[in-house]
């Protein structure tokens, strides 16, 4: 045998050994597998269940290393029935109508009651409910534009319509419960007799809530005069909406069956139960106070309450699978309320702090014009823009059927944080006028809420560092699920098989990945052919593919490398969790545009939040390479994902620029932005007098560019009236104006002092107190 046909016959085992399973698998794979079983983490049922709740959609399609962009763009964008849309344009409407967020967070702590009965009588609370049951049976969008829309008139007003319509007694009733149960409270509930609050947060178990302490034991005890099979429920909640003032309590503890009276089975799990508020021994009425948001929330207690297991969501057959059913309904609901009410917040920000930016003046020239501030502008408008896009993507895809629990992690961490930064460049903008509390103050009282969203539904730390890619890295990946459950098929030779097909096919998908990326990085992703797409836009489709391939890639090698270290490494299952989160936030802009009709003068939003997240991206690949534990595996990491250097730098200043134009100039691109904002239209609410002085300010601009072409030339000198404030009056009386320009200028004058005017009070602030007046007070 020559050394040729040597080869040639080892090159044909190898080959026999890596593609013939028949071969593969004694002769290989099943020490892999062996091995695999050993070092795979255990998972607890709660962690499993979690893992395997909801459903995969476009983050599957970014986490393949291949996005299929015709997929994205053939998703239906999302639009309003006739009777939604007049819903929203009437009953929303008045809803805002009937609340003032300065009484209701400073006077009342509560809604009034005519809203309370607006929200009942309209079917506010039922807006998921189905119809045959008395509800509205609106969907996931018309949900969400609903929340929207209230969100800019008061967190109280969005927070108790969105309660009832996210993850609570209705949603898991539709879901799980008897048909006897649906029968009772649906129709109640859509019809506000009943208010509902679901308990599952515990002083013990908050972002860990799969611990919860709270615990229900199986036992007989009388229920209407006869002995029956019954729980003995103990609990201590706390943060629970609207449990002050509910009337229908579903409750979440843990069921153990000491007795057996229910089985063998001691320890039957997690278990949800919808219990009335005045069943004896619930404890509910005292209220949080969570930063001077008003809306209904506080503690509930119980201790050893006997209720019959007929309470038990579904009833006996569904005691210990409320885990499950909290998981699997969690995505829909936390797609929707938060996303929509964060987003709401920053389009009247965006729509109030534009306008301010242009009816005030410093050093003789709009605010707004100074490039500082326009930076903060920019990131109102641009940020604005993305969150609406991703809320919009993620409710139509509810409403496609999905329960995206990925994706909903993704919308609810990064609309809210971005909602963070967008109030706090608000706030920078507007200055003295935003730190001064008061019933003209439009931008305070966000600014003080602002951590609520970041706290509620999954904290943002906990939610960046271990469920986007955490979670995302085992549903999303076309491969890891199956490996893993092939190593828990009880059925070893069936486990095995599995695993060989899952492995195998995962390590052709990683080297492929590995291919792409270092192709794209060498030709810029220029090759990547993108159709149907606005030719401004195609370049970030190419370079998302680009970003796809690497990150694909990047997960995968991490994953080999770190093996279940990688769970421990939150930093970097954060950086990790960023990119597939930019990614989304990305595709959710460019798909936005398309559906809008590609609008030019829109375009620069697109372009400056797509620019930016990009760079994000950019940066979190960069952080997973800086500290990777193995250096010469991140040295080879850098050459294949960037061989050629970094192809984002920050977003351009002129794009910024045409971005912050668009906020403060009334017009189609201010609107789209802005869209549902309750305008009032009158100048006594804050906003309505923005909207007035923003008009009136834009009138009178040619008639003071021509005052100060006068005052340049002299012709004001000596005149004690040729001040800031008194300008308009000496250039009437000196005939540089005429009478009608004088009204405009006058006008003009009246509702910019009244939008820049800081609210102050009593020394009191209007509360009798044994305190001295500060006349006394200083005579003393």
């Amino acid at each position: 045998m020559n050394a040729l046909t040597f080869l040639l016959a080892v090159a044909l085992a190898v080959a026999a050994v890596l593609l013939v399973p028949s071969f593969r698998r004694p002769l290989l794979t099943r020490g892999l597998f062996a091995t695999y079983k050993r070092i795979l983490p255990q998972m607890s049922d709660t962690e499993r269940e979690a893992l395997e709740a909801g459903s995969v959609w476009w983050e599957g399609e970014l986490f393949s290393g291949d996005p299929d962009w015709q997929k994205l763009l053939r998703y239906p964008t999302p639009t309003l029935t006739t009777e939604e849309q007049s819903f929203l344009d009437n009953e929303v409407a008045e809803a805002c109508r009937l609340v003032d967020d300065w009484k209701v967070s400073h006077e009342l702590y509560d809604l009034p009651a005519e809203a309370w009965r607006h929200l009942k009588d309209k079917g506010f609370l039922g807006m998921i409910i189905p119809k045959r049951y008395g509800g509205l049976e609106f969907s996931a969008y018309a949900h969400s534009q609903v929340v929207t829309k209230l969100s800019t008139r008061s967190s109280a007003l969005a927070v108790s319509v969105m309660v009832p319509n996210s993850l609570g007694p209705a949603e898991l009733l539709l879901h799980y419960g008897t048909e006897e149960q649906k029968n009772h409270y649906l129709p109640r509930l859509a019809k506000g007799l009943e208010v509902p609050a679901f308990a599952l947060t515990s002083p013990w178990a908050g972002s860990d809530a799969a611990s919860i302490p709270d615990s229900g034991i199986v036992c007989k005890g009388q229920w209407q005069g006869r002995e029956v099979v019954g729980m003995r429920v103990t609990w201590d909640k706390r943060y629970i909406t609207l449990a002050p003032a509910c009337t229908l309590l579903g409750l979440a503890f843990r069921l153990y069956d000491p007795d057996g009276l229910l089985g063998a089975r001691k320890d039957i799990g997690i278990t949800c139960a919808l219990v009335p508020y005045d069943h004896p021994g619930v404890d509910t009425g005292r209220r949080h106070l969570p930063l001077n948001a008003v809306f209904l929330t506080g503690p509930t207690r119980g201790h050893d309450v006997f209720m019959p297991l007929d309470f038990i969501i579904g009833g006996a057959a569904m005691a210990g699978q409320g885990w499950r059913m909290l998981m699997e309904c969690l995505a829909a609901g936390r797609s929707i309320s938060l996303p929509a009410s964060n987003t709401g917040m920053a389009k009247m920000t965006a729509r109030a702090v534009g306008a301010y930016a242009r009816v005030r003046n410093q050093f003789g020239m709009a605010i707004g014009r100074f490039e500082g501030i326009e930076e903060a502008l920019t990131r109102i408008g641009a940020y604005t823009y993305l969150m609406d896009a991703a809320r919009t993507l993620t409710a139509g895809a509810v409403d496609l059927g999905e329960k995206p629990s990925v994706t909903s992690a993704i919308v609810k961490y990064h609309v809210t944080e971005r909602a963070r930064q967008v109030v706090n460049d608000g706030m920078d903008i507007i200055g003295g006028k935003g730190i001064c509390l008061g019933p003209d103050n439009f931008l305070g009282r966000a600014y003080q809420q602002v951590p609520i969203a970041i706290t509620v539904e999954g904290a943002n730390i906990l939610t960046r560092s271990l469920i986007i890619f955490g979670q995302g890295a085992v549903r999303c990946h076309p491969y890891v699920l199956a490996e893993m459950k092939a190593a828990q098929n009880p059925d070893a030779a069936a486990g095995l098989a599995d695993f060989d097909r899952a492995l195998f096919a995962h390590i052709a998908h990683t080297a492929k990945n590995g291919v792409r990326t270092f192709w794209h990085g060498l030709t810029g992703s220029r090759s990547v052919p993108i159709a149907n797409v606005a030719e401004e836009s195609r370049r970030y489709y190419q370079q998302l593919t680009r970003f796809s391939a690497a990150f694909a890639f990047l997960a995968d090698v991490s994953m080999m490398v770190l093996g279940g270290g990688l769970k421990r490494r939150e930093k970097l299952s954060a950086r990790l969790g960023d990119i597939l989160s930019q990614m989304y936030l990305i595709s959710a802009t460019l798909k936005r545009f398309e559906s809008d009709g590609r609008q030019q003068a829109d375009a620069p939003l697109m372009h400056w939040a797509v620019w930016d997240a990009m760079y994000k991206a950019q940066e979190a690949f960069d952080g997973v390479i800086a500290n990777y534990p193995s250096r010469f595996v991140a040295w080879c990491l850098n050459r294949i994902i960037f061989p050629f250097g970094h192809p984002y730098v920050v977003p351009s200043d002129e794009v910024g620029h045409q971005v912050a134009k668009l906020l403060i100039q009334p017009g189609p691109s201010r609107d789209r932005l802005s869209a549902d904002c309750y305008v009032p239209a009158t100048a006594d609410e804050p906003i309505g007098a923005i909207e007035l002085a923003l008009a009136a300010a834009i009138e009178a601009e040619p008639i003071e560019a021509r005052i100060r072409s006068a005052q340049k030339a002299g012709g004001f000198e000596g005149n004690p009236l040729a001040n800031v404030r008194d300008m308009a009056q000496a250039a009437f009386e000196a005939g540089v104006v005429t009478a009608a320009e004088y009204e405009i200028l006058r006008r003009r004058n009246a509702l910019r002092d009244k939008v820049i005017r800081v609210d102050d009070f009593a020394f009191d602030f209007g509360v009798a107190s044994a305190a001295k007046p500060a006349t006394e007070r200083r005579a003393a």
